[in-house]
């Protein structure tokens, strides 16, 4: 039986990001499309439209969204945090039902990032914490990788040799 994983939408190709395009990450495909990886947009899970506003969280990141302590606003100024707290929820609830084995998500996202995200500024500066799904996830036990770093961050072995796991 295979191991499968979550996988940022946008990186498999479906026109999901805020913009309304995609992000397509050749590898991320090939892990679809062998039915390894199945693609998630904790946005759009959350009930956020495509394309929407450009969002980031401000005074913390998404352990502290989780925790009530900072907030998902639009560069508009609207808080999305609810959708982005159901988003999150929702893409656990389906992990658990799919007992997948992680998570390769978009690279500083306010949902997805699982190392760096965006400031909250809207000014392109980048600190260190992790998107609202990717902390729930985190918090959850499973290991969420970006996908510009998952081949050398401990991805289990199956997915870069195209093993199958018992």
């Amino acid at each position: 039986m295979k191991t499968l994983y979550l996988v940022s939408a946008c990186l498999a190709g479906a026109n999901t990001r805020f913009d309304g395009t995609a992000h397509l990450d050749p590898e991320i495909i090939r892990l679809v499309q062998e039915g390894r990886a199945i693609p998630v947009c904790p946005e759009q899970l959350g009930g956020l439209s495509t394309p929407r506003p450009p969002s980031e969280i401000t005074d913390g990141d998404g352990c502290d969204v989780l925790a009530g302590r900072a907030r998902v606003i639009t560069k508009e100024g609207q808080d999305v945090t609810e959708a982005f707290l159901k988003g999150a929820h929702e893409t656990l609830s389906l992990a658990r039902k799919w007992q997948v084995g992680g998570a390769i998500f978009k690279a500083r996202s306010p949902s997805c990032g699982s190392d760096d995200i965006y400031d909250g500024n809207f000014q392109g500066r980048l600190r260190p914490g992790q998107g609202v799904t990717a902390a729930l996830l985190k918090q959850a036990g499973l290991p969420v990788f970006c996908e510009k770093t998952w081949r050398d961050r401990g991805v289990p072995s199956d997915l870069e040799k195209g093993e199958s796991r018992p």
